[in-house]
């Protein structure tokens, strides 16, 4: 998490790779802050780890993915369909770059290892991201822990793994909940 919010990013280090990338907006500012617009270098490369090596995605064409992943999971949030247009873009990224298990067998035994057919066109990091979004929405357990974070002046999603987390971040939105808090109190009674 410290060199996520080092690189500029409030949030990440979510378990899914895909609502790391649905928060890399931030919408409860006006105007809306696009965080990949200044920092796209470094957001791909904190999450090399959990993508494929491939490179960098298109500006134009991740931001369309990025609507489109948001709109899926606010309507999760609420309960409602994803437009379909969301639904169309998500499937249409997910398949555009087709995948195969493949077995490796080296030194140190067998793996299995995924072999991306971009041959076809498309962007290996957009369809894992793609993919990722509709397995968390479909999936009805995960899914059904999708949640805004609790600070009214903050837009992220996260996936709350315990019923206890409502904040985005401890360090940051749970700490001015807290702070918030405490002032109330102390202004409340003057001589606590």
């Amino acid at each position: 998490m410290k060199d996520v919010q080092a690189a500029g990013f409030p949030m990440g280090g979510e378990p899914s790779v895909a609502v790391d990338f649905a928060d890399t907006v931030m919408l409860a500012v006006s105007p809306a802050v696009d965080l990949l617009e200044e920092h796209a270098g470094a957001w791909w490369g904190l999450q090399a780890a959990r993508l494929p090596a491939a490179p960098q995605p298109d500006p134009v064409a991740a931001r369309r993915l990025r609507a489109a992943v948001r709109e899926a999971f606010e309507a999760r949030i609420a309960g409602r369909a994803p437009s379909p247009s969301a639904v169309e873009d998500l499937n249409s990224f997910a398949g555009s770059v087709p995948s195969s298990l493949r077995l490796e067998v080296g030194p140190d035994g067998a793996r299995a290892e995924t072999r991306w057919h971009v041959e076809h066109g498309g962007n290996p990091r957009l369809a894992v991201i793609a993919r990722e979004a509709i397995a968390l929405v479909a999936d009805a357990d995960r899914g059904g822990r999708l949640r805004y974070c609790a600070n009214d002046t903050c837009s992220m999603i996260f996936v709350a793994e315990n019923a206890r987390r409502v904040w985005c971040t401890a360090n940051i939105c749970g700490n001015r909940a807290r702070v918030a808090r405490h002032q109330r109190r102390r202004h409340a009674d003057p001589q606590a």
